[in-house]
Protein backbone atom coordinates (compact mmCIF):
# COMPACT_ATOMS: atom_id res chain seq x y z
CA UNK A 1 0.00 0.00 0.00
CA UNK A 2 2.77 2.44 0.84
CA UNK A 3 4.32 1.83 -2.60
CA UNK A 4 1.08 2.57 -4.42
CA UNK A 5 0.31 5.57 -2.21
CA UNK A 6 3.72 7.04 -2.91
CA UNK A 7 3.27 6.61 -6.64
CA UNK A 8 -0.13 8.33 -6.53
CA UNK A 9 1.24 11.26 -4.54
CA UNK A 10 4.17 11.64 -6.90
CA UNK A 11 1.86 11.69 -9.88
CA UNK A 12 -0.50 14.14 -8.19
CA UNK A 13 2.38 16.47 -7.46
CA UNK A 14 3.46 16.49 -11.09
CA UNK A 15 6.80 14.93 -10.27
CA UNK A 16 5.73 11.83 -12.21
CA UNK A 17 2.94 11.31 -14.66
CA UNK A 18 2.33 7.61 -14.94
CA UNK A 19 -0.74 6.26 -16.61
CA UNK A 20 -1.02 2.49 -16.32
CA UNK A 21 1.85 0.87 -18.13
CA UNK A 22 3.29 4.13 -19.44
CA UNK A 23 6.60 3.78 -17.60
CA UNK A 24 6.94 0.03 -18.16
CA UNK A 25 10.33 -0.90 -19.54
CA UNK A 26 10.17 -3.41 -22.38
CA UNK A 27 13.59 -4.68 -21.41
CA UNK A 28 12.94 -5.16 -17.70
CA UNK A 29 13.63 -8.63 -16.27
CA UNK A 30 9.98 -9.02 -15.34
CA UNK A 31 8.81 -8.21 -18.86
CA UNK A 32 11.40 -10.58 -20.27
CA UNK A 33 10.07 -13.37 -18.06
CA UNK A 34 6.50 -12.47 -19.05
CA UNK A 35 7.41 -12.63 -22.75
CA UNK A 36 8.92 -16.08 -22.25
CA UNK A 37 5.87 -17.21 -20.30
CA UNK A 38 3.57 -15.94 -23.07
CA UNK A 39 5.55 -17.98 -25.59
CA UNK A 40 5.10 -20.98 -23.32
CA UNK A 41 1.36 -20.34 -23.15
CA UNK A 42 1.27 -20.28 -26.95
CA UNK A 43 2.99 -23.70 -26.96
CA UNK A 44 0.34 -25.02 -24.60
CA UNK A 45 -2.52 -23.69 -26.69
CA UNK A 46 -0.98 -25.08 -29.87
CA UNK A 47 -0.57 -28.51 -28.29
CA UNK A 48 -4.18 -28.56 -27.16
CA UNK A 49 -5.29 -27.46 -30.62
CA UNK A 50 -3.62 -30.51 -32.14
CA UNK A 51 -5.56 -33.00 -30.02
CA UNK A 52 -8.46 -33.34 -32.48
CA UNK A 53 -6.04 -33.91 -35.34
CA UNK A 54 -4.11 -36.49 -33.32
CA UNK A 55 -7.27 -38.54 -32.70
CA UNK A 56 -7.84 -38.89 -36.43
CA UNK A 57 -4.16 -39.37 -37.39
CA UNK A 58 -3.05 -42.55 -39.14
CA UNK A 59 -0.48 -43.13 -36.41
CA UNK A 60 -2.19 -42.00 -33.25
CA UNK A 61 0.76 -43.00 -31.06
CA UNK A 62 3.10 -40.55 -32.77
CA UNK A 63 0.50 -37.78 -32.97
CA UNK A 64 -0.63 -38.10 -29.35
CA UNK A 65 2.97 -38.31 -28.14
CA UNK A 66 3.67 -34.99 -29.88
CA UNK A 67 0.60 -33.41 -28.28
CA UNK A 68 1.57 -34.52 -24.77
CA UNK A 69 5.23 -33.56 -25.17
CA UNK A 70 4.25 -30.15 -26.57
CA UNK A 71 2.00 -29.60 -23.57
CA UNK A 72 4.72 -30.65 -21.11
CA UNK A 73 7.34 -28.47 -22.83
CA UNK A 74 4.96 -25.53 -22.57
CA UNK A 75 4.33 -26.25 -18.89
CA UNK A 76 8.06 -26.47 -18.18
CA UNK A 77 8.77 -23.22 -20.01
CA UNK A 78 5.87 -21.52 -18.21
CA UNK A 79 7.18 -22.82 -14.88
CA UNK A 80 10.57 -21.25 -15.58
CA UNK A 81 9.02 -17.94 -16.68
CA UNK A 82 6.89 -17.79 -13.53
CA UNK A 83 9.90 -18.65 -11.37
CA UNK A 84 11.99 -15.89 -12.90
CA UNK A 85 9.17 -13.36 -12.65
CA UNK A 86 8.56 -14.24 -9.02
CA UNK A 87 12.27 -13.95 -8.26
CA UNK A 88 12.23 -10.49 -9.84
CA UNK A 89 9.25 -9.44 -7.70
CA UNK A 90 11.06 -10.68 -4.59
CA UNK A 91 14.14 -8.69 -5.61
CA UNK A 92 12.09 -5.51 -6.07
CA UNK A 93 10.36 -5.89 -2.73
CA UNK A 94 13.66 -6.55 -0.99
CA UNK A 95 15.07 -3.39 -2.57
CA UNK A 96 12.09 -1.44 -1.32
CA UNK A 97 12.55 -2.78 2.20
CA UNK A 98 16.22 -1.81 2.10
CA UNK A 99 15.29 1.71 1.03
CA UNK A 100 12.21 2.09 3.22
CA UNK A 101 13.67 4.99 5.20
CA UNK A 102 14.66 6.94 2.12
CA UNK A 103 11.31 6.31 0.45
CA UNK A 104 9.50 7.47 3.59
CA UNK A 105 11.37 10.77 3.43
CA UNK A 106 10.43 11.14 -0.23
CA UNK A 107 6.84 10.37 0.70
CA UNK A 108 6.90 13.06 3.40
CA UNK A 109 8.36 15.61 1.01
CA UNK A 110 5.81 14.84 -1.68
CA UNK A 111 2.95 14.96 0.81
CA UNK A 112 4.10 18.39 1.97
CA UNK A 113 4.32 19.64 -1.61
CA UNK A 114 0.85 18.32 -2.33
CA UNK A 115 -0.74 19.89 0.75
CA UNK A 116 1.00 23.30 0.60
CA UNK A 117 -1.01 26.11 -0.99
CA UNK A 118 0.59 27.49 -4.12
CA UNK A 119 1.10 30.92 -2.47
CA UNK A 120 3.25 29.50 0.33
CA UNK A 121 5.46 27.82 -2.22
CA UNK A 122 6.04 31.11 -4.01
CA UNK A 123 6.62 33.39 -0.98
CA UNK A 124 9.09 33.02 1.87
CA UNK A 125 8.39 34.64 5.28
CA UNK A 126 12.00 35.92 5.45
CA UNK A 127 11.62 38.00 2.32
CA UNK A 128 12.47 37.98 -1.36
CA UNK A 129 16.13 36.90 -0.94
CA UNK A 130 15.19 33.84 1.12
CA UNK A 131 12.43 33.08 -1.35
CA UNK A 132 14.95 33.10 -4.21
CA UNK A 133 17.32 30.86 -2.28
CA UNK A 134 14.55 28.32 -1.49
CA UNK A 135 13.59 28.30 -5.16
CA UNK A 136 17.18 27.47 -6.11
CA UNK A 137 17.21 24.61 -3.58
CA UNK A 138 13.93 23.19 -4.90
CA UNK A 139 15.17 23.34 -8.49
CA UNK A 140 18.13 21.20 -7.44
CA UNK A 141 16.05 18.73 -5.42
CA UNK A 142 13.26 18.20 -7.97
CA UNK A 143 15.36 16.23 -10.53
CA UNK A 144 16.46 13.88 -7.76
CA UNK A 145 12.87 13.41 -6.59
CA UNK A 146 11.78 12.83 -10.16
CA UNK A 147 14.45 10.16 -10.65
CA UNK A 148 13.40 8.45 -7.41
CA UNK A 149 9.77 8.61 -8.48
CA UNK A 150 10.40 7.21 -11.95
CA UNK A 151 12.49 4.34 -10.58
CA UNK A 152 9.74 3.54 -8.08
CA UNK A 153 7.04 3.63 -10.75
CA UNK A 154 9.06 1.29 -12.94
CA UNK A 155 9.34 -1.14 -10.02
CA UNK A 156 5.60 -0.92 -9.38
CA UNK A 157 4.87 -1.60 -13.04
CA UNK A 158 7.10 -4.66 -12.99
CA UNK A 159 5.34 -6.05 -9.91
CA UNK A 160 1.94 -5.42 -11.51
CA UNK A 161 3.12 -7.19 -14.66
CA UNK A 162 4.19 -10.23 -12.66
CA UNK A 163 0.87 -10.38 -10.81
CA UNK A 164 -1.06 -10.15 -14.08
CA UNK A 165 1.05 -12.96 -15.54
CA UNK A 166 0.32 -15.19 -12.56
CA UNK A 167 -3.41 -14.51 -12.75
CA UNK A 168 -3.62 -15.16 -16.50
CA UNK A 169 -1.54 -18.33 -16.25
CA UNK A 170 -3.75 -19.77 -13.52
CA UNK A 171 -6.90 -19.20 -15.57
CA UNK A 172 -5.41 -20.62 -18.78
CA UNK A 173 -3.95 -23.78 -17.24
CA UNK A 174 -7.14 -25.06 -15.67
CA UNK A 175 -8.91 -25.16 -19.03
CA UNK A 176 -6.17 -27.23 -20.69
CA UNK A 177 -5.83 -29.99 -18.11
CA UNK A 178 -8.80 -32.06 -19.27
CA UNK A 179 -7.44 -32.14 -22.82
CA UNK A 180 -4.01 -33.48 -21.90
CA UNK A 181 -5.52 -36.06 -19.54
CA UNK A 182 -7.67 -37.27 -22.42
CA UNK A 183 -4.57 -37.37 -24.65
CA UNK A 184 -2.79 -39.61 -22.11
CA UNK A 185 -5.79 -41.94 -21.90
CA UNK A 186 -5.96 -42.17 -25.69
CA UNK A 187 -2.20 -42.78 -25.91
CA UNK A 188 -2.41 -45.75 -23.54
CA UNK A 189 -5.15 -47.24 -25.69
CA UNK A 190 -3.39 -46.46 -28.98
CA UNK A 191 -0.12 -48.10 -27.89
CA UNK A 192 -2.05 -51.26 -26.99
CA UNK A 193 -3.88 -51.30 -30.33
CA UNK A 194 -0.84 -50.44 -32.43
CA UNK A 195 -0.11 -53.30 -34.84
CA UNK A 196 2.82 -51.85 -36.81
CA UNK A 197 5.44 -52.28 -34.08
CA UNK A 198 8.22 -54.53 -35.38
CA UNK A 199 9.23 -57.45 -33.18
CA UNK A 200 12.85 -58.54 -33.13
CA UNK A 201 12.38 -61.72 -31.08
CA UNK A 202 9.67 -63.56 -29.20
CA UNK A 203 9.02 -63.03 -25.50
CA UNK A 204 10.42 -65.65 -23.16
CA UNK A 205 8.31 -65.10 -20.01
CA UNK A 206 9.50 -68.19 -18.19
CA UNK A 207 13.18 -67.25 -18.37
CA UNK A 208 12.50 -63.62 -17.51
CA UNK A 209 10.23 -64.60 -14.65
CA UNK A 210 12.86 -66.90 -13.18
CA UNK A 211 15.54 -64.24 -13.55
CA UNK A 212 13.37 -61.57 -11.93
CA UNK A 213 12.45 -63.83 -9.00
CA UNK A 214 16.10 -64.73 -8.37
CA UNK A 215 17.53 -61.20 -8.63
CA UNK A 216 18.22 -59.43 -5.34
CA UNK A 217 18.88 -56.03 -6.89
CA UNK A 218 18.27 -54.06 -10.06
CA UNK A 219 21.96 -54.51 -10.90
CA UNK A 220 21.69 -58.31 -10.62
CA UNK A 221 18.59 -58.29 -12.79
CA UNK A 222 20.18 -56.12 -15.48
CA UNK A 223 23.32 -58.27 -15.49
CA UNK A 224 21.20 -61.40 -15.96
CA UNK A 225 19.27 -59.84 -18.83
CA UNK A 226 22.51 -58.80 -20.54
CA UNK A 227 23.67 -62.44 -20.44
CA UNK A 228 20.48 -63.77 -22.03
CA UNK A 229 21.19 -64.75 -25.63
CA UNK A 230 18.87 -62.85 -27.91
CA UNK A 231 19.36 -62.23 -31.59
CA UNK A 232 18.80 -58.49 -31.67
CA UNK A 233 20.86 -58.06 -34.85
CA UNK A 234 23.13 -55.15 -35.66
CA UNK A 235 22.10 -51.77 -34.27
CA UNK A 236 20.26 -49.61 -36.77
CA UNK A 237 22.23 -46.52 -35.80
CA UNK A 238 25.56 -45.67 -34.17
CA UNK A 239 24.64 -45.50 -30.49
CA UNK A 240 28.20 -44.95 -29.30
CA UNK A 241 28.49 -42.04 -31.73
CA UNK A 242 25.49 -40.43 -30.01
CA UNK A 243 27.39 -40.02 -26.74
CA UNK A 244 26.85 -36.49 -25.41
CA UNK A 245 23.80 -35.79 -27.58
CA UNK A 246 20.93 -37.86 -26.15
CA UNK A 247 17.75 -36.12 -25.03
CA UNK A 248 16.51 -36.95 -21.55
CA UNK A 249 13.55 -39.34 -21.56
CA UNK A 250 11.33 -37.09 -19.45
CA UNK A 251 10.86 -33.39 -18.74
CA UNK A 252 12.01 -32.61 -15.22
CA UNK A 253 15.05 -31.81 -13.09
CA UNK A 254 18.04 -33.90 -12.03
CA UNK A 255 17.32 -34.46 -8.38
CA UNK A 256 20.35 -36.65 -7.67
CA UNK A 257 23.31 -37.11 -10.03
CA UNK A 258 25.25 -40.29 -10.69
CA UNK A 259 26.53 -42.07 -7.57
CA UNK A 260 25.57 -39.21 -5.24
CA UNK A 261 24.33 -40.38 -1.81
CA UNK A 262 20.82 -39.47 -0.72
CA UNK A 263 19.83 -38.32 2.78
CA UNK A 264 20.11 -41.92 4.03
CA UNK A 265 23.59 -42.29 2.56
CA UNK A 266 22.43 -44.61 -0.25
CA UNK A 267 23.98 -43.92 -3.65
CA UNK A 268 22.80 -45.28 -6.99
CA UNK A 269 24.77 -45.62 -10.24
CA UNK A 270 22.29 -43.55 -12.19
CA UNK A 271 20.21 -40.38 -12.16
CA UNK A 272 17.11 -39.64 -10.11
CA UNK A 273 14.94 -37.23 -12.10
CA UNK A 274 12.09 -35.27 -10.50
CA UNK A 275 9.03 -35.07 -12.74
CA UNK A 276 5.48 -33.80 -12.64
CA UNK A 277 2.66 -36.31 -12.05
CA UNK A 278 1.70 -38.38 -15.12
CA UNK A 279 4.75 -37.14 -17.08
CA UNK A 280 5.43 -38.83 -20.41
CA UNK A 281 8.58 -41.01 -20.65
CA UNK A 282 10.15 -41.58 -24.08
CA UNK A 283 13.04 -43.63 -25.34
CA UNK A 284 15.95 -41.34 -26.29
CA UNK A 285 17.32 -43.77 -28.90
CA UNK A 286 16.05 -46.63 -31.08
CA UNK A 287 16.06 -49.73 -28.91
CA UNK A 288 14.62 -53.17 -28.30
CA UNK A 289 12.54 -53.81 -25.18
CA UNK A 290 14.27 -56.48 -23.09
CA UNK A 291 12.01 -56.24 -20.03
CA UNK A 292 8.92 -54.35 -18.91
CA UNK A 293 7.03 -54.84 -15.68
CA UNK A 294 7.28 -54.57 -11.89
CA UNK A 295 10.51 -55.26 -10.06
CA UNK A 296 11.11 -55.24 -6.29
CA UNK A 297 10.23 -51.78 -4.88
CA UNK A 298 11.08 -49.88 -8.08
CA UNK A 299 7.55 -49.83 -9.40
CA UNK A 300 7.36 -50.61 -13.10
CA UNK A 301 10.72 -51.01 -14.82
CA UNK A 302 11.54 -50.76 -18.52
CA UNK A 303 14.86 -52.15 -19.75
CA UNK A 304 15.80 -51.45 -23.35
CA UNK A 305 18.80 -52.36 -25.50
CA UNK A 306 19.91 -49.46 -27.74
CA UNK A 307 22.91 -51.41 -29.05
CA UNK A 308 24.56 -54.75 -28.46
CA UNK A 309 26.22 -54.70 -25.06
CA UNK A 310 24.32 -51.63 -23.80
CA UNK A 311 21.23 -51.48 -21.60
CA UNK A 312 19.14 -48.48 -20.61
CA UNK A 313 17.04 -48.82 -17.46
CA UNK A 314 13.99 -46.72 -16.54
CA UNK A 315 12.47 -47.37 -13.12
CA UNK A 316 9.57 -45.87 -11.19
CA UNK A 317 6.93 -45.67 -13.91
CA UNK A 318 3.24 -46.14 -13.18
CA UNK A 319 2.45 -47.41 -16.69
CA UNK A 320 4.71 -49.08 -19.24
CA UNK A 321 3.97 -49.39 -22.96
CA UNK A 322 4.99 -52.07 -25.43
CA UNK A 323 6.00 -55.70 -25.10
CA UNK A 324 9.29 -57.54 -24.76
CA UNK A 325 10.86 -57.79 -28.21
CA UNK A 326 9.27 -54.63 -29.60
CA UNK A 327 11.70 -52.43 -31.52
CA UNK A 328 11.21 -48.76 -30.63
CA UNK A 329 12.05 -45.66 -32.59
CA UNK A 330 13.71 -42.71 -30.88
CA UNK A 331 11.03 -40.69 -29.13
CA UNK A 332 8.53 -43.52 -28.86
CA UNK A 333 6.55 -43.46 -25.58
CA UNK A 334 7.57 -46.14 -23.11
CA UNK A 335 5.29 -45.15 -20.23
CA UNK A 336 3.80 -42.56 -17.91
CA UNK A 337 4.81 -41.53 -14.41
CA UNK A 338 2.41 -41.90 -11.49
CA UNK A 339 0.99 -39.35 -9.12
CA UNK A 340 -2.21 -37.34 -9.20
CA UNK A 341 -2.68 -33.86 -10.59
CA UNK A 342 -4.83 -31.33 -8.82
CA UNK A 343 -8.48 -31.01 -9.94
CA UNK A 344 -8.96 -28.74 -12.94
CA UNK A 345 -10.43 -25.92 -10.83
CA UNK A 346 -7.33 -25.91 -8.61
CA UNK A 347 -4.64 -26.95 -11.08
CA UNK A 348 -3.79 -23.49 -12.41
CA UNK A 349 -3.46 -21.73 -9.08
CA UNK A 350 -1.52 -24.63 -7.56
CA UNK A 351 0.86 -24.76 -10.54
CA UNK A 352 1.52 -21.03 -10.24
CA UNK A 353 2.18 -21.38 -6.50
CA UNK A 354 4.54 -24.31 -7.06
CA UNK A 355 6.39 -22.54 -9.86
CA UNK A 356 6.89 -19.32 -7.92
CA UNK A 357 8.19 -21.19 -4.88
CA UNK A 358 10.97 -22.81 -6.95
CA UNK A 359 12.73 -26.03 -6.03
CA UNK A 360 10.93 -29.28 -6.82
CA UNK A 361 7.46 -28.09 -5.81
CA UNK A 362 4.92 -29.70 -8.13
CA UNK A 363 7.40 -32.37 -9.25
CA UNK A 364 6.39 -35.12 -6.89
CA UNK A 365 7.45 -38.15 -8.96
CA UNK A 366 10.92 -39.58 -9.54
CA UNK A 367 12.23 -41.52 -12.52
CA UNK A 368 15.42 -43.51 -12.08
CA UNK A 369 17.64 -43.64 -15.19
CA UNK A 370 20.62 -45.97 -15.50
CA UNK A 371 22.90 -46.69 -18.46
CA UNK A 372 25.01 -49.85 -18.57
CA UNK A 373 27.70 -51.26 -20.84
CA UNK A 374 28.16 -54.91 -20.00
CA UNK A 375 28.56 -55.10 -16.21
CA UNK A 376 29.72 -51.46 -16.02
CA UNK A 377 27.45 -48.53 -15.19
CA UNK A 378 28.03 -45.27 -17.05
CA UNK A 379 27.52 -41.69 -15.88
CA UNK A 380 24.51 -40.35 -17.83
CA UNK A 381 26.10 -36.87 -17.73
CA UNK A 382 28.50 -38.06 -20.42
CA UNK A 383 25.65 -39.15 -22.69
CA UNK A 384 22.71 -36.80 -22.20
CA UNK A 385 22.23 -33.12 -23.02
CA UNK A 386 20.67 -30.79 -20.44
CA UNK A 387 18.82 -27.64 -21.43
CA UNK A 388 16.85 -24.82 -19.73
CA UNK A 389 13.78 -27.04 -19.47
CA UNK A 390 15.53 -30.18 -18.24
CA UNK A 391 18.27 -29.10 -15.89
CA UNK A 392 20.08 -30.01 -12.70
CA UNK A 393 18.38 -28.96 -9.48
CA UNK A 394 19.47 -25.47 -8.47
CA UNK A 395 20.02 -24.59 -4.83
Amino acid sequence: MILRRLALILAACGVLSAPAGAQESVTSPANQAVAEAEEAAALLRAAMGQLAEAVSADDQVVALTEVIRGYELGLAALREGLRQASARETELRARFEAQRGQLSRVLGAMTALQQSPESTMLLHPAGALANARSGMLLSGVTPGLRAEAEALQADLDEIATVRELQSNAAMMLGSGLDSVQEARRLLSSAVTDRSSMPVRFAEDPAELQALRDAAQSLSDFATGIAKMEKDVGAPMEDFEGAQGSLRLPVIGSILRPYDEPDAAGVSRPGWVIATAPAALVQTPWPATIRYRGPFLDYGNVMITEPSRGYLMIFAGLAQVFGEVGDVLNAGDPIGLMGGAEAPAQEFGSRFVADATSGGQAGRSETLYLELRRGNETLDPAEWFVLNPIVEPQQD
